[in-house]
């Protein structure tokens, strides 16, 4: 993909971004100040973040480089030096060889998992940032799951018992119709934003992390959506 081209096969955060703002919109139009809008507000600023922190996945962290190819260099450069300053002249004994293959298999696994450790250093600072931010979408998940629950179609137009904390159901059908549909829009976007972590870090861990949270926003729309089917077969 050509640079400042835009990718018609790969999520863009801008374009999520707008979605949201749009959304918010109707959501504030149809329901001025609803704790569903508020939630919706909260998202966006996180979204606002979550596009600055997937940039920056995005981008090398050239400290935690230097100092990896600095320490491979040195270990190199110690090996070279160790094996020059080997005295040849002396005939070994087998146990001479032994004992110098087991120090010398120990501190190449020592050296090993010092390298590997630096070269996989990068990888999982990203990772943790990453993951904090697929845990605080899950949050936003949840909360949107909670603005739902007590949305009952079946009650809509229904004479029914209240007790002193029975919810206030006070939506006709349409509206709760389009309440329902922006639950069901907002989990969508959360499930999309969960997925640009994975497509810009393809870490197992992430990405496992980001398809475990897209199945659960799947899962909430699936109850948000059988509402709907309720409420679109119940005569007015």
């Amino acid at each position: 993909m050509q640079k400042g081209r835009p990718s018609h096969n790969a999520l863009d955060s801008e374009r999520i971004n707008r979605t949201i703002v749009r959304l918010l919109k109707r959501i504030d139009e149809r329901f001025p100040k609803s704790g569903l809008g508020k939630v919706g507000k909260d998202f966006h600023e996180f979204s606002q973040q979550c596009a600055s922190n997937i940039e920056w996945i995005g981008r090398p962290i050239y400290w935690v480089r230097i100092l990896a190819y600095l320490f491979i260099g040195l270990v190199l450069m110690g090996l070279i030096y160790s094996l020059t300053m080997v005295q040849f002249e002396v005939k070994p004994t087998i146990a001479d060889v032994a004992g110098a293959v087991e120090v010398v298999v120990n501190d190449l696994v020592l050296l090993g998992a010092a390298i590997f450790f630096l070269v996989t250093l990068e990888n999982r600072i990203k990772r943790t940032r990453a993951i904090q931010s697929l845990n605080e979408l899950r949050g936003f998940a949840h909360v949107v799951d909670m603005h739902q629950l007590t949305k009952d179609p079946q009650l809509i137009g229904q004479p029914y018992s209240k007790t002193d904390t029975s919810p206030v159901r006070t939506m006709s059908k349409f509206e709760l119709q389009r309440y329902l549909d922006y639950c069901s829009e907002l989990l969508s976007l959360i499930g999309k934003m969960a997925a640009l972590y994975a497509q810009k870090l393809p870490d197992e861990v992430v990405v496992s992390s980001a398809n475990e949270l897209e199945q659960l926003c799947g899962s909430m729309s699936q109850k948000v959506w059988q509402k709907l089917i309720i409420l679109n077969g119940m005569e007015e």
